[in-house]
């Protein structure tokens, strides 16, 4: 058991900053080969803004790539661009992408599991509907949690206090840890259902308005099993359970505290 079962909580100072959900399936070139009209019928009423853009990609050898000016680069051998369809919500914190490869769900407002998945049905229901998957070849649930101690009138607080040991690292040394700069560390973790694995992201990241130095865990749940299209929402079931285990396994009972929980 990797990460040790805990109360299911909402907490009020909220540290995710991001939510993404992807469910990958085998490619269907029907996605470009014509607008997603019917798709964005099915989800309109929740997600009434469009995008359309289109990713090119090159292709360059890595040898060569490092001794070749950008402006030669650019005419080099292209590869056939991707379209990204993007659906948001009237006010721009909900966002559905759809691509020949993936339907992904994503928001910069999440507040709890059950309303998440609410606003993955229609998506869910019209990708099935329009384009008839066979099933996923990826199911993946990412939550980016950014630290910001100011937020949380622990300014003054060493990391130490608010991490785990076994995350905080060198940042727990009483005499070192307040000068640590740049912090990066890289794990994956195989959960209890081995299909399954976590990968954890820990690092320090800037505040965009002041500079602040905040803690970041980014921990992408996922599974590369090939999952019948009817128990996809049941793996994210899985994967939200987990990831409320793991940030109350990152974190000490003080940081804990401060993001004011309420049990649910």
């Amino acid at each position: 058991m990797p990460f040790p079962p805990t109360p299911r909580i909402l907490y009020h100072k909220n540290p995710l900053d991001q939510v993404i959900c992807q469910l990958r399936f085998p490619p269907i070139l029907r996605i470009e080969a014509s607008i997603p009209a019917a798709f964005q019928d099915a989800i309109r009423d929740a997600f009434s803004g469009f995008a359309e853009t289109s990713e090119i990609k090159l292709e360059v050898p890595p040898e060569v790539s490092d001794q070749v000016p950008p402006e030669i680069l650019r005419q080099l051998v292209r590869l056939p661009s991707a379209k990204h369809y993007e659906f948001a919500s009237e006010d721009g914190k909900w966002k559905v992408n759809l691509t020949r490869a993936f339907l992904s769900l994503s928001t910069a407002d999440y507040q709890r599991w059950e309303f998440f998945k609410e606003k993955l049905v229609a998506p869910l229901a019209a990708l099935t509907d329009v384009y008839s998957p066979q099933h996923f070849i990826r199911i993946g649930l990412r939550y980016i949690d950014v630290i910001r101690r100011s937020k949380l009138n622990l300014l003054k607080v060493p990391w130490r206090e608010l991490l785990a040991p076994h995350i905080s690292g060198v940042l727990g040394h009483p005499s070192v840890g307040e000068n640590v700069h740049k912090l990066e560390a890289v794990y994956e973790v195989t959960l209890d259902d081995p299909s399954g694995t976590v990968r954890i992201i820990t690092k320090f990241v800037k505040a965009k308005e002041d500079g602040e130095i905040c803690f970041m865990i980014d921990s992408d749940f996922f599974t590369d099993q090939k999952t019948p299209i009817e128990q996809a929402v049941g793996r994210l079931d899985y994967f939200n359970t987990r990831a409320s285990r793991l940030i109350r396994w990152c974190i000490t009972d003080r940081l804990h505290l401060a993001m004011e929980p309420e049990p649910l």
